[in-house]
């Protein structure tokens, strides 16, 4: 069986180096919590990684698509989408995805007198599925924040940035009800085009059928295309892509991603049909509209 740590099309990772670290931790604010090392995978086929000798570092992966496994204390667990776990530092393990069935995760090694708290009951996979109040996009932006403000560079005040980001975004997953209803819109939840426009913003990244949008309210597929249609002017998948393209507009503005790393983080894994889909919508290439001079 193939076996790969890394080397994935489209995945991005920074290691904090070792003298930076040192430095937070003498830093009072840094000191209680604190990445190491940081990272994206997209469609992880044959990942796996396996630890015998313990490191000091607690590791987050969240799991967006497709399914993995980890084994910690002697057992084997099962990762699906929309599912993170925290191993615990101090511990042999091992974690990778299925042959054929890659995953896409993000993932976070940190450290701290509070990382043992943050990770509380994470040690077995907790679920974070799309709802009408779910907020993941808001936290895949946020990881995106931190990830792009590391790689800015490690002066003092960036690094405080990360650290305070990452408190927040773990209490994301920790607190999730508490996320969820902080931004709570009632206007939307009963509005059944409005679900799906926020159904299709929770899962950007992935590719989703039309039946699939359907069944998500409960119609047939062709009633809901024509509902949807009639409403919005245009079908539901291309909908869809629009805002595909919308999100891969924002991340070739605000981040330093290439496009290959930007295609997969909005679900197209063919770089030949992102860029004639973006072509079609923007009415220029990803290149040029990256080139273009806005605001």
């Amino acid at each position: 069986m193939i076996k790969r740590k890394d080397g994935f099309s489209g995945e991005r990772a920074l290691v904090v180096p070792h003298s930076i670290i040192e430095e937070m931790e003498k830093h009072p604010l840094m000191a209680p919590l604190h990445i190491t090392d940081i990272g994206y995978y997209p469609k992880a086929e044959y990942h796996y990684r396996e630890r015998r000798e313990p490191i000091t570092q607690y590791i987050l992966i969240y799991n967006v698509e497709g399914r993995g496994w980890y084994q910690l204390d002697g057992q084997k667990y099962e990762v699906k989408s929309n599912q993170y776990f925290i191993l615990p530092a101090g511990k042999p393990h091992a974690y990778g995805s299925y042959e054929n069935e890659g995953w896409t995760i993000y993932w976070i090694h940190f450290k701290g007198s509070l990382a043992e708290h943050y990770a509380q009951g994470a040690s077995k996979p907790i679920d974070i599925l799309p709802t009408i109040d779910s907020r993941i996009n808001t936290r895949m932006d946020l990881f995106e924040e931190i990830y792009h403000t590391l790689e800015m560079g490690y002066s003092r005040e960036n690094l405080l940035y990360a650290c305070s980001c990452f408190a927040h975004y773990l209490g994301t997953l920790r607190y999730l009800q508490s996320y969820r209803n902080a931004s709570y819109n009632d206007s939307i939840s009963s509005d059944p085009i409005m679900i799906t426009v926020h159904y299709m913003k929770e899962n950007i990244g992935k590719k989703v059928t039309l039946q699939e949008l359907a069944d998500n309210l409960g119609y047939s597929a062709s009633h809901f295309s024509a509902i949807f249609t009639q409403r919005m002017g245009n079908s539901p998948l291309n909908y869809f892509n629009q805002l595909k393209i919308q999100k891969a507009c924002q991340l070739l503005d605000f981040t330093d991603m290439k496009i290959n790393q930007v295609c997969f983080k909005v679900g197209i894994e063919d770089n030949f049909y992102f860029s004639r889909l973006f072509r079609k919508i923007m009415g220029m290439s990803p290149q040029a509209y990256k080139q273009m001079k806005k605001g």
